[in-house]
């Protein structure tokens, strides 16, 4: 079956990839705020910030339909994906204050890699040699990218990396929610646990911000609250096997946010082990979609 094929009658190709293109836009936008604010302020209370203004934006964009939506979802994955997301975002931030962005951008691509690895043990799918040769190449790629030096990159490289481990256990209990929750009542329970789990923290490590530290908090919500309404539009307006792949520009925008906020640009190493990845995730991805392929013609 060719990718037409999978096109469902409703399916604009063309509104799936702008959105999915504004989708990393801002989740790079959120990255880049989240790596200036740690010049100044403790990662948790940046973590806080993030998730107190997406669950404001959230709540307000969601207005009235709120109280109908809330009862409705699997509390338990809620909060147990809520905790994936939130530690996800403090690891992530703090390899961030160390690495450029471009690095590690690269790195968390590692992550729908590690879905495919970790959807047999966890979801009882069933992983094909060829899917576990891409595997092993996005590793290699992470090993390239990270390299063996010592000191404070590589640490903040390893945190990365792990940061994507949680992210990858976070988009698997989002698509065992997809079953039965509405994708509204998902990204606000991810905002409120979120919020809740940072706030206890928050007493030991307070810095009061500045005019500007508040807008830029604010703006990291945003961000974050923006990027995930272009993520569910992404996937609404087209098949993932369309608009994924356009994901991957995050490495253009990190690249581009790197150089001229930080002065960062990422090395020949960097770059290679970046390609290795990507192409690892989209041959993946790919042979996820033949083996769909070939079920549909059972």
């Amino acid at each position: 079956m060719s990718s037409i094929g999978l096109l469902s009658p409703g399916a604009n190709v063309r509104h799936g990839i702008l959105w999915m293109l504004l989708t990393s836009v801002f989740f790079v936008s959120l990255d880049a705020t989240a790596k200036y604010l740690t010049r100044s302020y403790p990662v948790i209370e940046i973590t806080w910030a993030r998730y107190l203004f997406h669950f404001l934006f959230v709540a307000v964009w969601t207005g009235r339909r709120l109280p109908a939506l809330l009862p409705h979802a699997r509390f338990g994955m809620q909060f147990l994906r809520g905790l994936f997301l939130v530690g996800t975002t403090v690891i992530y931030f703090l390899g961030l204050r160390s690495l450029p962005l471009p690095d590690a951008t690269s790195i968390n691509f590692l992550s729908p890699i590690l879905v495919t690895a970790l959807s047999v043990p966890l979801l009882g799918e069933q992983v094909g040699v060829r899917r576990w040769i891409g595997v092993a190449f996005g590793f290699a790629g992470a090993v390239i990218i990270v390299r063996p030096d010592t000191g404070v990159i590589q640490v903040a490289a390893l945190l990365v990396m792990a940061a994507a481990v949680l992210n990858a256990l976070y988009q698997i209990t989002t698509r065992v929610l997809g079953r039965t929750d509405h994708p509204v009542t998902t990204n606000f329970y991810s905002a409120l646990v979120g919020t809740a789990l940072m706030t206890l923290g928050l007493p030991f490590v307070w810095t009061t911000p500045s005019l500007e530290g508040w807008l830029l908090m604010a703006l990291a919500g945003l961000f974050g609250s923006v990027g995930h309404y272009c993520l569910i539009r992404a996937f609404s307006a087209a098949p993932a096997v369309v608009v994924s792949p356009f994901g991957y520009a995050s490495l253009i925008w990190s690249t581009g946010f790197g150089y001229l906020i930080f002065g960062d640009l990422p090395d020949g190493w960097t770059l290679l082990g970046a390609f290795i990845i990507i192409g690892s995730g989209l041959y993946i991805f790919y042979r996820e979609q033949v083996k769909k392929s070939e079920w549909t013609k059972r």
